[in-house]
């Protein structure tokens, strides 16, 4: 078989012949002391909690950007398909001595559910046969409870009655991912409800939520000025101005204030991921020279282990040390 394929590889013409190299040569994801046999994908190296957001995400991005992560895909879907609950939400598990159980409710359902549904509609065979259906029936069920009719957004949750950009985003991304007509539909006006929404043209930025006391907050780097990145990890097409014009106005304002703040917060590596897609290659080593001293620690997430190995796999390495990253 393996034969067949290398034959059948090469009497392809120039373009699919490199789509099949690239598909063999898929550096395999490497999730180890994040992820156990059973399936669970922690959100720290050898954590004790399971967010399945952060899961969702990094899985995610590895395919995204070209990590073979069909293996942890299969166990993480078959894990958490087993434990959702009934009205379709998810919860945070905690490690006990008999695995792992329920303790919080997820941070989020909006977002989540999107992305669930994202990675189950991607991952074809890899979903075990008889639980993404039903899970699939199950979320968007969830999902649509949560849409806001009056703004064309949706909530965070039923206990937290208000609409997050960030939020709105990936369901957006989601959305916009899929081919059917009515999912088109969705994504469209979904995207003209979050620029309607959450564009504040007097400022020029997006508002993180539709809680009225965002308006005048003071600025955080987390979630305000991640929110005004974070469109461009997804694609969002409704900026002021150009993409690229976009992008270098963030960076100068802000990578200092990225770079220097990971031993008090997160790393932040999907922020390298949007270098990474805009060609900025020197901020994405920068990213990994700041960082390397954290990896593994309580400020190093799934999402930035994720980040490392995908910029390891382009060849991408850390910064000299005498190039200035702030």
């Amino acid at each position: 078989m393996k034969t067949f394929i290398r034959t059948l590889c090469a009497l392809l013409v120039s373009g699919l012949l490199f789509q099949c190299v690239q598909a063999q040569q898929r550096p395999l994801l490497d999730l180890s002391g994040f992820s156990d046999p059973g399936g669970a994908i922690t959100i720290l190296r050898g954590g004790d909690i399971v967010d399945p957001y952060f899961a969702i995400q990094a899985l995610l991005l590895a395919k995204e950007y070209g990590l073979d992560a069909d293996a942890d895909t299969r166990r993480w879907i078959a894990f958490l398909a087993l434990r959702q609950r009934p009205d379709g939400a998810f919860d945070r598990f905690c490690r006990s001595a008999t695995g792992w159980s329920a303790c919080k409710p997820a941070d989020a359902d909006d977002a989540l559910l999107a992305m669930w549904m994202k990675l189950l509609r991607s991952s074809g065979a890899l979903a075990p046969r008889g639980l993404a259906k039903p899970s699939l029936a199950r979320s968007d069920a969830a999902l649509g409870r949560l849409y806001d009719q009056s703004r064309g957004v949706y909530l965070v949750s039923p206990s937290y009655p208000h609409s997050l950009f960030m939020d709105n985003l990936e369901i957006w991304w989601f959305w916009s991912s899929q081919r059917t007509a009515a999912d088109q539909v969705r994504a469209r006006k979904l995207l003209s409800a979050i620029h309607k929404v959450f564009w504040h043209a007097g400022k020029l930025r997006f508002l993180v939520s539709t809680q009225a006391e965002q308006a005048d907050m003071p600025h955080a780097f987390y979630p305000d000025a991640v929110a005004q990145i974070l469109p461009l990890l997804f694609g969002y097409p409704a900026l002021p101005g150009t993409t690229r014009a976009y992008y270098r106005s963030w960076m100068k304002a802000h990578r200092g204030e990225w770079l220097t703040r990971a031993p008090d917060d997160f790393s932040w590596g999907v922020l390298a991921l949007i270098a990474l897609r805009q060609g900025d290659l020197e901020s994405a080593a920068c990213w990994l020279r700041e960082t390397a001293h954290l990896r593994y620690s309580t400020h190093w997430t799934v999402s930035d282990e994720i980040t490392r190995q995908v910029l390891d796999a382009r060849g991408i390495g850390p910064a000299v040390a005498e190039l200035s990253c702030r």
